[in-house]
């Protein structure tokens, strides 16, 4: 792969990242969820509180909401080449 474009090469391996950890996230946190939900006595007074597995989820999740945004939603290169463009245009318009 001699001749691939390095902006979207890296912007590849960004996506590729991003499914790995979206996997992780749900087979991780899946586990933690059934762990609770099968050692929690369901007459117990504390399973009124809040379940535990929340804290790890919430916590990972906005991580992963993160890496989401910058996988999928970061287009700072194009806006860079767009505001470009514009004064480039501004330029030869004088």
């Amino acid at each position: 792969m001699e001749n691939r474009d390095e902006q979207l090469w890296r912007i590849a391996k960004k996506r590729a990242n991003f499914k790995k950890q979206l996997a992780s996230y749900l087979i991780i946190n899946g586990f933690l969820w059934a762990l609770w939900f099968f050692t929690t006595s369901k007459v117990d007074s504390d399973y009124d509180m809040i379940p535990w597995p929340i804290w790890s989820t919430l916590g990972w999740g906005v991580g992963l909401a993160f890496s989401y945004f910058n996988a999928y939603m970061d287009n700072r290169e194009s806006d860079t080449m767009r505001e470009y463009q514009k004064l480039k245009d501004r330029e030869e318009g004088k």
